[in-house]
C-alpha cells in the first residue's frame, strides 16, 4: 500500500474530533485527514430533537454496544449506544448541556494534571458556546459556535415538579452552568430554533469549506503504525479495502471512551498481558488503557398522574399528528423537546460541602417492558443518579478484529457507597413527587411502587432496573506517569509514545457532575490549543 501523507490525522469525527478538526483547519498550511467509521449526518432524525428515540437504536449510525452482565444489573446486559456518524454521540445524544461542578475539575488538578482546574477550564467552556439566556458573562460565553438555549416550553407537570422541590428546601437556580450547580432548574440544551445543534453542524461543516480537511466517511481505523516509538500512520478499512495514511506531525485519537482504547490495544499499546493473550505484538506496555471506566447509572422512579395529560398521550394517534404539524410549521411542541426537561442537583446528606446527587425529570413515563416506549396512561418519571460514582470498570478487546466489539464492564454499583448515595437520590425523588405542590396530580407510584421501602427492597429494585445515564468516560485517563492507571499526560500526549494524543471523553480522570457532552467539547477546545502550541487561554482574552 502506498500511504497518503497529511500533517495531522484525526480518528473519529465525533464531538471532540469535530472541534479539533475545526481548529486545525484554520491554518491553511495544515493538511488534515479525518477518519470516521460512520456516514455523513444526513439522517433527518439526527436533526429533529425528538429523533433521539430513533437514533439511539439505529445500527446505521450507532455502534449499539452492550455491557457485560454484572452483579448489580441482575445479570442483565445494558445498552451503551455510541454515535457512529459524523457528529458522533453529539449527533444522537439527549441534548442536555451541563458542565458539572467546579469541584469536579479542581479534583482533576489535584490529581497532578496541571492546567486542568476549574479556573483554567472556564475560558474554554465560555469559548465554545453562545448562550441564549440570562447568564453572568463571568461564566457564560456569547460568541462560540455551539448554541445553548433555555427550555422554551412550559407544562403544569414541570412547574409542579419545580415547586415540589422548592417545597423541600431545594432552591431554584436560574443558571446551573454559572456560579454554582445547586438547586432545581429547567434543562439547558443544544437545541436552536427547533433543530439539534450538533458538533458537526457547529464545527466541522463550516470548517470543511476551508478545503484543507479530507473527511473520509465509512472509514474504520484498524491499527496505528509506529516507527521507533513514534506514531507514524494508520491503517483503515473502507469499502472492503485496506488503506494507509501517514502523519508528519501528529495522530489524534478522538474515537471516544470505547473505540479509543480499543484502537490502542489493537495497535499494541495497553496491558502486555491482554495483548499477549491475543498474540498482538506489544509496542508499549501501558496497563491503564481501558481501565478506569466510569459512568452514571440511574433507577427510574415514576408515577401515574391524574387531572392532566402528560407527554405520553401526545406521542400517539391524532395528538401526535398535531405535534408533527406544530413542528413542521413552527419548530415547536413535542418534537422540539429533549427527553429530560428539569433537573435537581443536591446533597444526599446535609453535612456535605458539594452536591453529590442529580435527578432528571420528564412529564412522561416509560413502559418497563418496552425499551423507550411511553406508557398509554399519563405519567411522570424521575431518573436519580450519583454525581461522581466510585465504581469503575474496564474496556478490553476480545479479538484482533477491529469489527469485534470490545468487552465493556462498567461494574455499576460495585462500591457500597454508590448504592447508598443512589438510594438517597431515589428517596428524594419519591419525596418530591409526594410533596404538597404535586398532590393535585399525583395518583400513585408506578416504579418501584409503594411496597418498596426498606434498604434491602430498594437494593433489589436496583438490580432489576438500574441502567446507564449514557455518560461513560475515563478509559484513557489523564494522570502523571507515576499513576499506574495513567494513559495520557496533562497535554493529552500518550505516555511513552511520540506524536500521539487522545482528545475525547476517555481522558477524563473522573466523571463530572452532569451530562458529559459539554465537558467533552471543552476538552477538545483546550486540546486543540495544545496541539497548535498556543498558550493557555485566559479569561481576560474573551
Amino acid at each position: 500500500m502506498l500511504a497518503e501523507t497529511f500533517d495531522y490525522i484525526i480518528v473519529g469525527a465525533g464531538s471532540a474530533g469535530c472541534v479539533v478538526a475545526s481548529h486545525l483547519a484554520r491554518d491553511r498550511n495544515h493538511k488534515v485527514c479525518v477518519l470516521e467509521a460512520g456516514p455523513m449526518d444526513r439522517n433527518p432524525y439526527i436533526h429533529i430533537p425528538a429523533g433521539f428515540v430513533k437514533t439511539v437504536h439505529d445500527p446505521r449510525i450507532n455502534w449499539l454496544y452492550q455491557t457485560e452482565p454484572g452483579e448489580w444489573t441482575g445479570g442483565r446486559r445494558i445498552s451503551q449506544p455510541r454515535g457512529k456518524v459524523v457528529g458522533g454521540s453529539g449527533a444522537i445524544n439527549g441534548h442536555v448541556f451541563n458542565r458539572g461542578q467546579a469541584c469536579d475539575f479542581d479534583s482533576w488538578l489535584k490529581r497532578g494534571n496541571s492546567g486542568w482546574g476549574y479556573t483554567d477550564l472556564l475560558p474554554y467552556f465560555k469559548r465554545l458556546e453562545t448562550y441564549h439566556g440570562t447568564g453572568d458573562s463571568v461564566f457564560r460565553g456569547s460568541n462560540g459556535p455551539f448554541q445553548v438555549t433555555e427550555l422554551d416550553w412550559q407544562h403544569p407537570l414541570t412547574d409542579a415538579f419545580i415547586q415540589s422541590a422548592r417545597e423541600l428546601g431545594i432552591p431554584a437556580n436560574p443558571d446551573y452552568n454559572g456560579a454554582n450547580q445547586a438547586g432545581v432548574f429547567p434543562a439547558q440544551r443544544s437545541i436552536y430554533r427547533g433543530w439539534r445543534c450538533s458538533p458537526a453542524q457547529a464545527y466541522l461543516h463550516p470548517a470543511l469549506s476551508t478545503g484543507n480537511i479530507d473527511l473520509r466517511q465509512n472509514a474504520l481505523a484498524t491499527k496505528i503504525l509506529f516507527d521507533n516509538g513514534r506514531a507514524k500512520g494508520l491503517c483503515y478499512h473502507r469499502g472492503g479495502r485496506q488503506f494507509k495514511v501517514e502523519a508528519t506531525r501528529e495522530i489524534i485519537l478522538c474515537g471516544g471512551v470505547f473505540n479509543t482504547p480499543q484502537l490502542l490495544q489493537l495497535s499494541g499499546v495497553g496491558s502486555s498481558e491482554t495483548l499477549n493473550d491475543l498474540a498482538i505484538p506489544v509496542v508499549h506496555h501501558l496497563p491503564g488503557v481501558g481501565q478506569n471506566l466510569r459512568d452514571h447509572c440511574y433507577i427510574p422512579v415514576s408515577a401515574r398522574v391524574r387531572n392532566i395529560k402528560s407527554l405520553n398521550e401526545r406521542s400517539r394517534g391524532i395528538p401526535l399528528c398535531m405535534e408533527v404539524l406544530k413542528y413542521v410549521f413552527g419548530r415547536r411542541g413535542l418534537l422540539a423537546l429533549q427527553p429530560s426537561l428539569c433537573y435537581v442537583s443536591w446533597k444526599s446528606r446535609p453535612d456535605l460541602t458539594d452536591n453529590d446527587i442529580q435527578i432528571a425529570y420528564a412529564p412522561a413515563s416509560y413502559d418497563a417492558n418496552r425499551d423507550m416506549q411511553l406508557n398509554d396512561y399519563p405519567g411522570v418519571t424521575c431518573a436519580p443518579w450519583q454525581h461522581v460514582p466510585k465504581s469503575k470498570g474496564v474496556v478490553q478487546i476480545c479479538s484482533r478484529d477491529a469489527l469485534e466489539p470490545p468487552r465493556i464492564q462498567p461494574n455499576y454499583l460495585q462500591e457500597p457507597t454508590d448504592r447508598k448515595v443512589l438510594l438517597a437520590a431515589a428517596r428524594l425523588s419519591r419525596d418530591i413527587l409526594s410533596a404538597r405542590a404535586f398532590s393535585d396530580f399525583f395518583e400513585s407510584e408506578d416504579q418501584p411502587g409503594s411496597e418498596v421501602n426498606t434498604d434491602d427492597e430498594w437494593y433489589d429494585y436496583m438490580r432489576q432496573s438500574v441502567s446507564t445515564g449514557y455518560h461513560p468516560v475515563g478509559t484513557c485517563r489523564m494522570a502523571p506517569v507515576s499513576d499506574p492507571t495513567a494513559v495520557v499526560d496533562s497535554e493529552l500526549k500518550v505516555h511513552g509514545i511520540e506524536a500521539l494524543r487522545v482528545v475525547d471523553a476517555s481522558v477524563m480522570p473522573n466523571i463530572p457532575s452532569g451530562n458529559t457532552h459539554a465537558s467533552t467539547l471543552m476538552i477538545a477546545e483546550k486540546g486543540s490549543d495544545m496541539i497548535l502550541g498556543k498558550p493557555p487561554l485566559q479569561a481576560t482574552e474573551l
